[in-house]
């Protein structure tokens, strides 16, 4: 992922606070075995004191990558919108002249991979994932050997992503001029389709915190 210095996140508590903020669907990018493609998998995923933690189905092919290198990448995007080239324009530039672009915001992690096949990790690991997205607790308890959950341990296996490195980028054209990117902000609001409104919202806390750009 190319970061310009403008799009780079200010700090690690930027990236850390967008991901807590409800940015927890990723994609896992796994080596391909030779003469392979790599294998891609979408799926939902909590952190953990720093790691990834995120279960798959037990026939899903990544296992066996996996298993032949645990090296893997794992990226979160979001707060995207396409921008027409007209709003990009200065004063004194034709508006067809202007060049579109894509604003978004994007947290890549460089993980090493191991897998969780006990089943009582594995039970450990679904109730953490539970308490995330269904902190209701209105489920059954999640007990190896008792049901409903207990059955269907033996069809996943859980992975930790032991995150060795972190690459956040939020492309919201920082180094174009105050008055600019506060149209563009107003423009995507007005437009709202998509996500628009949160790519809006996105632009305007940063330029709340960078204000015009210095290199």
């Amino acid at each position: 992922m190319f970061i310009q210095p403008w799009d780079a996140a200010l700090d690690d508590a930027e990236w850390r606070t967008w991901i807590a903020d409800g940015h927890d669907f990723g994609i896992l990018s796994v080596n391909g075995l030779p003469g392979q493609a790599p294998v891609v998998v979408p799926t939902h995923f909590i952190v953990d004191d720093g790691d990834l933690l995120i279960h798959l189905a037990r026939p899903n092919p990544v296992w066996k990558t996996i298993e032949a290198d645990p090296d893997v990448t794992f990226t979160v995007t979001g707060d995207y919108a396409f921008v027409p080239g007209p709003w990009r324009t200065g004063p004194d530039v034709p508006p067809t002249d202007g060049v579109p672009t894509s604003y978004y915001a994007a947290v890549q992690f460089t993980c090493r991979a191991s897998v969780v096949d006990e089943p009582e990790a594995k039970a450990d690991l679904l109730r953490r994932q539970m308490a995330h997205f269904q902190p209701e607790g209105d489920h059954a308890a999640i007990e190896p050997g008792l049901p409903p959950y207990g059955r269907m341990l033996t069809g996943i296996r859980g992975l930790r992503l032991d995150v060795t490195a972190v690459r956040a980028k939020f492309k919201y054209d920082d180094h174009k001029p105050v008055e600019q990117r506060t149209d563009t902000a107003r423009r995507l609001t007005e437009r709202g389709t998509g996500l628009d409104t949160p790519t809006a919202a996105q632009q305007l806390r940063r330029l709340d915190r960078i204000g015009p750009w210095k290199p």
